[in-house]
């Protein structure tokens, strides 16, 4: 039986009615929400539940704020899957909701099939990148990857998506000395292109939030010429 918890976030009753039954039906737990501040508050609230939510399926016209303000949102602060459920069949519209960090999208009217097949590949894809430990470890710090959170003495740190996904590379390979190249494309895949300084502007905040001084370094060293890494325990 699949325990995993969906959020679907429609102001639509029948269609969150038809969503919710086929996912019950799936073995998956739901929770339904009809605006996108009550759907934002049952994503906090259950973040660090026991079953937290792991995928969420959005409508992009919600009557408080759009879906796409929605999903800019939670990308500040988690990675799960999330399927864009929109009217709109538009190449623009299904573009721009992609480019702000939506994995999929299905267009009204939709196959109930298709749509639980569309989610068992997105939990797929999320669970392939756990699949290698769900919680890693370096000196005080803690990430969870499957709550997507990250603490350091037991108290959480605020992360932004971007500084999240960053430390955990780091906490992925600590010995291993990352490129800028090899930092934008776990931050942004393979959606950028040329020169790109971000990467000093993440690290700097990075650094900031874990009070990190960089001449004194106790988390993240430079490697001149190279990029960064974590610090060789020998020198922590």
């Amino acid at each position: 039986m699949n325990t995993r918890t969906v959020l679907v976030i429609d102001d639509e009753v029948k269609i969150l009615e038809l969503v919710r039954s086929y996912l019950e039906i799936n073995g998956y737990a739901v929770f339904c929400a009809r605006s996108g501040r009550e759907g934002m508050e049952l994503f906090t609230k259950n973040r660090n539940s026991p079953n937290p939510v792991s995928l969420i399926l959005l409508d992009l016209m919600l009557p408080d704020f759009p879906g796409e303000e929605f999903c800019r949102r939670i990308r500040q602060v988690s990675d799960l899957p999330i399927i864009m459920i929109t009217a709109r069949v538009d190449e623009e519209s299904i573009i721009r909701g992609l480019s702000i960090g939506a994995d999929d999208y299905v267009t009204k009217p939709f196959s109930p099939r298709q749509l639980m097949a569309r989610v068992r590949a997105a939990l797929r894809r999320g669970g392939g990148k756990q699949a290698e430990g769900q919680v890693l470890l370096y000196r005080d710090l803690r990430a969870d990857r499957e709550k997507h959170l990250v603490s350091r003495n037991g108290e959480p740190l605020n992360l932004t998506r971007d500084e999240y996904r960053i430390l955990t590379l780091f906490m992925s390979g600590p010995a291993k000395i990352f490129t800028r190249e090899e930092i934008l494309g776990a931050v942004k895949g393979d959606d950028y292109g040329g020169f790109d300084r971000s990467v000093d502007t993440h690290i700097k905040k990075l650094r900031a939030k874990l009070g990190d001084d960089p001449k004194a370094p106790r988390y993240i060293l430079t490697v001149y010429g190279m990029g960064y890494r974590l610090c060789p325990p020998e020198t922590v």
